[in-house]
């Protein structure tokens, strides 16, 4: 992985820490609905069982998300940001 990349990626997971701890207000907020999640899958041309195993969640949970009976949170929410912004680069960096 690009040490830029990788570099940026632990602050803004540092930053998240601080979010989450109540240290920092969050900068904006990231609302993924149902269609989003679904769309944001598709655009990586994987199945719910093989996208759901490369993010490490239960398929269950993924089509929960999919379906819009549940919302993801915290990390799972930050990773599908990440994936919609460049999926190449990160689907590439979770298989490594």
């Amino acid at each position: 992985m690009d040490k830029e990349l990788f570099d940026n990626l632990v602050e803004s997971m540092q930053q998240m820490n601080e979010i989450s701890r109540g240290e920092r207000e969050p900068s904006r907020e990231f609302t993924v609905d149902a269609l989003a999640v679904k769309n944001i899958r598709k655009s990586t041309r994987l199945s719910q069982q093989r996208f759901a195993r490369v993010i490490q969640v239960e398929v269950g949970t993924l089509r929960n998300w999919e379906q819009g009976r549940r919302e993801p949170t915290g990390p799972a929410k930050a990773l599908l940001k990440a994936i919609a912004k460049d999926p190449e680069h990160v689907l590439k960096a979770l298989s490594s």
